[in-house]
C-alpha cells in the first residue's frame, strides 16, 4: 500500500515554501512523468485483468490457492524492492519492475469481473478518478503541510489492516462497511499527502534529471496504489449490483 516510500529515499530535503514552487518547470516535468507512468501502469492492470476474466481456464488457475499466494508474495516483494532500490537502479528497471508489479496485479484482480457488474466497476472507477484528481490537485496546490495529517493516517491505515484482518475471522458485514469507508477517507488523505511529499522531491532532484527519473517510477508506484485502494474501497461500497 502507500506506507511504502513513507521514508525519503536520500537526504531529507530542506522546508518547503508550500504552494509557491507548484508551477515550476521542474515540478511540471516531473509530474509529467509521474503520472503517465501510474497511468501506464493502471491500463495494464485493466487490460490484464479484463482479458484473464474472460478466459476461465486461465482465471481458474490464477485465482487457485498456491498461485494466488505466489503473487501476492511476488507483489510484495516488487513494492520494497522498488521502493529501496530507487537509488541503485536505472529508470530503465525500476521502470520494468513497477509495470511487471502492474501486470501482476491484473491477475490477482481479474475476479472483480466475477463478482461486479461492468456498470459497478466503471461507476467506481470514475468516482476513484474523480476523487484522485481532486484530491491530487490539492496536494499540488495546497499552502498547508500536509506531514502532521499523513502521519495520522498512516497511523489509521495500520488499523485498518488490523481491523480487516481481524473482520476476516469475523465476517461482520457492519464493520467490513466501516472498513470501506474509513478506507476511502484514509486513501484520500494520503492522495494529498503522497502528492506534496513527490512535489518537494521534484524540487529537491531539480538538478539531477537520472535520479529524478528514478524518483519519478517510485512516485508513479504511490500514487498508483493510492488509485488502485481507492478504487477497490469504493467497488466495495457500490457492489450493490453484484453479479448473481
Amino acid at each position: 500500500m502507500s506506507n511504502f516510500g513513507q521514508q525519503p529515499y536520500y537526504q531529507r530535503p530542506m522546508p518547503l515554501d508550500y504552494g509557491t514552487e507548484a508551477g515550476s518547470p521542474a515540478v511540471a516535468s516531473f509530474f509529467n512523468a509521474v503520472y503517465a507512468w501510474m497511468c501506464a501502469g493502471l491500463a495494464l492492470t485493466a487490460v490484464i485483468a479484463y482479458w484473464v476474466a474472460g478466459h476461465p481456464t486461465i482465471l481458474t488457475q490464477v485465482l487457485g490457492g498456491p498461485v494466488l499466494i505466489m503473487l501476492f508474495i511476488a507483489q510484495i516483494v516488487l513494492v520494497v524492492v522498488i521502493s529501496a532500490a530507487v537509488r541503485r537502479i536505472n529508470a530503465t528497471v525500476a521502470t520494468g519492475l513497477f509495470l511487471l508489479y502492474a501486470a501482476l496485479n491484473g491477475l490477482t484482480l481479474s475476479g472483480i469481473f466475477l463478482v461486479y457488474t461492468n456498470a459497478t466497476i466503471a461507476g467506481a472507477f470514475i468516482a476513484s478518478a474523480t476523487m484522485f484528481g481532486v484530491m491530487s490537485v490539492y496536494g499540488m496546490l495546497t499552502h498547508a503541510d500536509l506531514s502532521g495529517l499523513g502521519k495520522i493516517a498512516f497511523m489509521a491505515l495500520i488499523g485498518l489492516i488490523v481491523a480487516s484482518v481481524v473482520n476476516f475471522f469475523l465476517a461482520s458485514s457492519g464493520l467490513a462497511w466501516l472498513i470501506s469507508y474509513a478506507g476511502v477517507a484514509i486513501f484520500a488523505v494520503l492522495t494529498a499527502y503522497d502528492t506534496q511529499k513527490l512535489r518537494q522531491f521534484a524540487l529537491s532532484t531539480a538538478n539531477d534529471q537520472a535520479f529524478a527519473s528514478r524518483i519519478a517510477v517510485s512516485g508513479a508506484l504511490m500514487l498508483y496504489l493510492d488509485f488502485l485502494n481507492l478504487f477497490l474501497f469504493l467497488l466495495q461500497i457500490m457492489g450493490g449490483n453484484r453479479r448473481r
